[in-house]
Order: structure tokens, then C-alpha cells, then sequence
């Protein structure tokens, strides 16, 4: 084999492991972005601004008061009706059922940030959820997560200087955070977090 096509060979090999290479980087990056990240926990800390504070309006336009959840644990949850996540819809709505009602409740955020897969109107928002996932939980107003328009309950959830413990990024749809029964900020879990695994459920149950 002549030199020339020995060191032909070599550079083929050496591009085509710089192509796997290259991929193997892009997928981490997008399987990172499409997971959420990390997940953050905390201890019990003080917040900066009282998480009861804050408002929203419910699906149906109706305000919200934070402090009528006094005493309760939350999850909250950016949620959206045609992502691969979606049907998390079904494991939330079983958590309630077990959980909810007393000391726990969930507070669902539709949010057409991430590949516009959450599109529709309110009163569509709500006929999919009831139709397809028999959905009792409070949703709330679709709003931004991220960005100029960030609405500001998830201020509050992504910023540590209002949160009192961590700065957060919500990368994809059903990214949750769990506030504890006396307004603090205990956890930020990927979109991948199972809602019906040991640690949801165990904040959920009160453990």
C-alpha cells in the first residue's frame, strides 16, 4: 500500500472519530437540555421574598393567592399538551389522588416555550387535560418560564436572590420544584423525574 494511501486511511479514521466524538458531545448537550439539567435539593432556608407573596391566575382567569397554600407542600410543574413528557399527565393526577387534598397539592403551569408544544387556548388546555388525563389539580395561566416575560413565581423558583437557595434553569417541560409546608424552595427536578418515584412521593406523603 502506497504512502499516500496509508495516510488517507489514517486521516479517514481520524475524522470519523472526530465525528463520533463531536456527536456523542451534541447528544449529551441536548439530552442534558431535554432532561432539565441537573437536579438541585436544599435544606430548609429563608427565603428572601415570602414565596406566599406571590400570585397567578388560575386556568379560568381567576386569581391566586400563594397564601392559601400555607401548611401545604407543592409541587409545581411547567407542563405541556404535545411533548414526550406529556403523559406524565397521568402520574401527576394518580399523585394527587393518593396525596392530595390535605397537605400536598400540585400547581400545573402550561408553558409554550419549549418547541411551542403547548399551543392551545385556555379552554383547550383544560378540555385536554380533563379529557385525556381526567385532570383535578389546579392548572394555572399559561405563562413564560424563562426569559423577559418569566412570570413571577418562576422568578422566585429560578433565582436564588429571591428563593434564598438556588439559582435554577427550567430547560424543558415538567421541570418540578417542591416547595415545602412552610414556603421553602427543597428541590429542582429535571423533566425526567418520575412522579411517582420514592422522592416525589415521599415529599408528596410527607416523609
Amino acid at each position: 500500500m502506497s504512502v499516500y494511501f496509508r495516510m488517507k486511511r489514517k486521516m479517514m479514521t481520524l475524522f470519523l472519530g472526530l465525528l463520533v466524538v463531536g456527536g456523542l458531545m451534541a447528544f449529551n448537550t441536548y439530552k442534558g437540555a431535554i432532561l432539565g439539567g441537573s437536579d438541585s435539593r436544599y435544606s430548609p432556608m429563608t427565603a428572601n421574598q415570602d414565596f406566599y407573596s406571590l400570585s397567578a391566575n388560575t386556568l379560568e382567569g381567576e386569581a391566586f393567592d400563594f397564601s392559601q397554600l400555607k401548611g401545604q407542600r407543592v409541587l409545581i410543574v411547567n407542563t405541556a399538551s404535545r411533548c414526550g413528557y406529556t403523559p406524565q399527565y397521568k402520574k401527576l393526577q394518580e399523585l394527587f389522588d393518593q396525596y392530595g387534598g390535605g397537605d400536598f397539592t400540585i400547581l400545573g403551569f402550561p408553558c409554550n416555550q419549549f418547541g411551542r408544544q403547548e399551543p392551545g387556548s385556555a379552554s383547550e388546555i383544560g378540555e385536554f387535560c380533563t379529557k385525556n388525563y381526567g385532570v383535578t389539580f389546579q392548572m394555572m395561566e399559561k405563562v413564560d418560564v424563562k426569559g423577559d416575560g418569566q412570570h413571577p413565581v418562576y422568578a422566585w423558583l429560578c433565582n436564588a436572590n429571591e428563593n434564598g437557595v438556588g439559582d435554577h434553569n427550567v430547560a424543558w417541560n415538567f421541570h418540578k420544584f417542591l416547595v415545602d409546608g412552610e414556603g421553602h424552595l427543597v428541590a429542582s427536578l429535571k423533566s425526567g423525574a418520575d412522579p411517582l418515584g420514592e422522592e416525589i412521593t415521599g415529599f408528596a406523603a410527607g416523609r
